[in-house]
């Protein structure tokens, strides 16, 4: 779990939730639910047009993904790459497939049964390449996808207003229903602006970080299995793979 991405959830919503609540009327007066209904309808409803509905149904899961998903640690990466070219260098190429057992990381297991099969260094790199490459793509488009919400939901916000403001002044002669418009029209901002700035937008942030983060551990792995497969000396294996991470982080790995 990304404890960052929850505390600072809570915290935002926290802060906004309880000056909302202190105010006069609480909580009860910023709750109506055509409101609701135009900024998250609308919003929903334009990604779907935007986008094929197998991706739009992955959208959960993406959002998901900015809570809940780790990724391996460099340091903690290069001591497997140079575990498995120690294992390699004194047992054999062959000796890795045992080791296959204990691989979670589905990209690093394919790479290694690759350099297992016999492959060239030269292919291994370069399937290893196209495969990270179409991550890259699919977790480029979670971000784009997020980025429309971010974009959509104001705008339905003021879609809203504009709904309200015409229902208002369309019925200046009834005082009952000035309240109801007003309500429309100034809740759709306010949630559009939430959802917008407190959701969507600080999530695609998250997923674009992440996504830096894990095609840097992907660039990490590939020249460690190349380097296995080559024969290259773990030492020398290490001091490369050491220049994938920040130099106050090396003194890990060389511990």
């Amino acid at each position: 779990m990304d404890l960052a991405t929850v505390i600072g959830t809570f915290l935002g919503f926290g802060l906004v939730l309880t000056s909302m609540a202190v105010g006069p009327g609480g909580l009860a007066i910023f709750i109506h639910v055509p409101s609701m209904a135009i900024v998250g309808g609308g919003t929903i409803a334009v990604v779907m047009m935007n986008f094929p509905f197998s991706e739009v149904k992955g959208l959960v899961k993406v959002i998901m993904r900015t809570y809940f998903f780790k990724l391996t640690p460099p340091t903690d990466e290069i001591a497997r790459v140079i575990e498995y070219a120690n294992l390699a260098r004194k047992e054999g190429l062959l000796a890795l497939e045992e080791k296959l057992k204990e691989v979670d990381d589905k990209f690093f297991g394919k790479g290694i049964q690759l350099v297992i099969d016999g492959f060239s260094g030269e292919t291994v790199r370069d399937i290893m390449e196209i495969e990270a490459e179409w991550q890259r793509q699919r977790h480029s488009a979670g971000k784009t996808m997020l980025d429309v919400c971010g974009a959509m939901a104001p705008a339905f916000g003021m879609i809203g207003t504009l709904v309200g403001l015409v229902q208002m002044l369309q019925n200046l002669s009834d005082p009952s229903s000035i309240g109801a418009g007003m309500a429309t029209a100034l809740l759709t901002t306010l949630y559009g602006a939430v959802l917008a700035n407190m959701i969507f937008i600080p999530l695609a942030g998250k997923l674009d970080v992440r996504s830096k983060e894990e095609a840097l551990l992907r660039d990490l792995m590939i020249e460690g299995i190349v380097a296995i497969q080559s024969g290259e000396k773990p030492q020398l294996i290490k001091e490369k793979l050491k220049s994938f991470i920040a130099p106050a982080t090396r003194d890990v790995v060389e511990a």
